[in-house]
């Protein structure tokens, strides 16, 4: 073998099947029935028995929709937990930032009737 010269083998590529989240339904309710496992269905339709097993995780845990996409989904129970975090977090932000302003106005006042000296490590113009 020459190192030089080395050639990728010739021939078409295998590419990956695509399959529609019925179609891997199909497979799997075949794979429940009586007498019948993954392990053979999946040999009988020239499919991964890892494949297989990983579409069977995703159903068991309620992500029938994710076997499109092969992922899981979030859980309803948890996507609502995140959006009122989400919510409160908004909420708290925007307090926040009301009295950050208040505070910069209040500090403008202070300084227009000379209440508070030019201190050399409070910029002039609110800092903005």
């Amino acid at each position: 073998m020459n190192p030089a010269k080395t050639e990728a083998p010739a021939g078409p590529r295998k590419s990956r099947r695509q399959y529609t989240a019925e179609q891997k339904a199909a497979l799997l309710d075949e794979a429940d029935r009586p007498g019948e496992n993954i392990a053979v269905v999946a040999r009988r339709h020239g499919v991964s028995a890892s494949v297989m097993f990983r579409w069977r995780q995703l159903r068991e845990q309620g992500a029938t929709t994710s076997l499109k996409a092969d992922e899981p989904l979030v859980p309803a129970s948890e996507m609502k937990a995140a959006r009122v975090k989400i919510r409160e977090l908004q909420r708290l932000l925007g307090k926040k930032t009301e009295e950050n302003e208040i505070l910069h106005e209040a500090l403008e006042i202070a300084r227009e009737k000379k209440l508070i000296s030019r201190l050399p490590w409070l910029p002039r113009g609110g800092g903005k």
